[in-house]
């Protein structure tokens, strides 16, 4: 029988972000490609990304997250994912700092300025070539050579690259709801330039202070909101010298505050996680999980 089986789950939302989260740190099992496959489906519950808490490995770590996205691919981090994750262990335990460990490294969260805010710690950005990772040599990521459309008159280029323990390639335009994102998401996710495959992010700046975004999320398609991709897009403007290291995202989902921490080079997200309903998995969605 599956591991999900019968077991609860919470349903919520970062900003429109759809996560749902499952506590197995009492019940250790797997979660395979296959099960998270089967309760994205719609008779399941739909989600961007699944959190899923097992046993801590390391000492001083509450849990091992693992991430999947609704195609049963597994991510690396998920800011929105985390925040969710963090308010459900909050109210449970009336804690107000906790340290996971994911794929992508150790996060610290923390309650926010205000109670209904959280703030995650993603880390240092990544910017070399192999590191993001890209297939080929780019001395500079703050751009590289990537378009789409005709060669003499592209639509988009010149994105930026960055990790959040993610790969991450964001377009700088005027409009960011001027493009088909939902159309040339997927080819350029799947881009040869982008071995683990990318997120493709449209990022607009409207001041110094202020970067609206919409994003085309690996593994999960077109979202409200992608934490990790308004974090990239915060440090990558702030690398062309377009921004402060502080600003507000703006997403179509809502708002995150975002700083580039410059004593450690730490990102600090800082948003709102939403609590939508709890239950428990019904077994006849891995009936046809080998």
């Amino acid at each position: 029988m599956s591991t999900l089986a019968n077991h609860a789950f919470a349903k919520m939302n970062g900003i429109g972000n759809e996560i749902v989260v499952v506590d197995l740190r009492d019940a250790p099992g797997t979660v395979t490609p296959e099960e998270a496959r089967a309760v994205a489906s719609p008779a399941g519950v739909p989600y961007d990304q699944l959190m899923v808490l097992q046993p801590p490995r390391l000492q001083g770590t509450e849990a091992f997250v693992r991430i999947y996205n609704n195609d049963g691919s597994e991510a690396g981090a998920c800011g929105n994912g985390m925040r969710c994750v963090v308010r459900r262990l909050f109210e449970k335990t009336g804690q107000t700092a906790v340290t996971f460990e994911t794929r992508a490294g150790l996060l610290n969260c923390w309650q926010g300025p205000a109670p209904d805010l959280y703030t995650v710690d993603m880390g240092a950005p990544k910017f070399g070539w192999q590191d993001i990772p890209l297939a080929e040599e780019f001395r500079d990521t703050r751009y590289i050579e990537l378009q789409v459309g005709p060669i003499d008159a592209p639509l988009l280029h010149s994105p930026s690259a960055v990790s959040m323990g993610n790969p991450h390639a964001i377009f700088w335009v005027d409009d960011v709801n001027a493009y088909d994102l939902a159309r040339f998401g997927p080819l350029l996710e799947n881009h040869p330039i982008f071995p683990e495959r990318a997120n493709i992010t449209l990022a607009h700046i409207v001041d110094r202070g202020h970067i609206t975004i919409r994003t085309w999320e690996r593994g999960a398609g077109l979202t409200k909101a992608c934490g990790s991709a308004a974090c990239a897009t915060a440090v990558a403007a702030a690398r062309l010298k377009r921004a402060n290291r502080t600003v507000q995202m703006t997403l179509p989902g809502g708002d995150l505050t975002v700083e580039w921490r410059e004593r450690d080079d730490h990102v600090l997200m800082t948003g709102t996680a939403t609590f939508e309903y709890e239950g428990h998995f019904d077994p006849a969605l891995f009936a046809s999980v080998a």
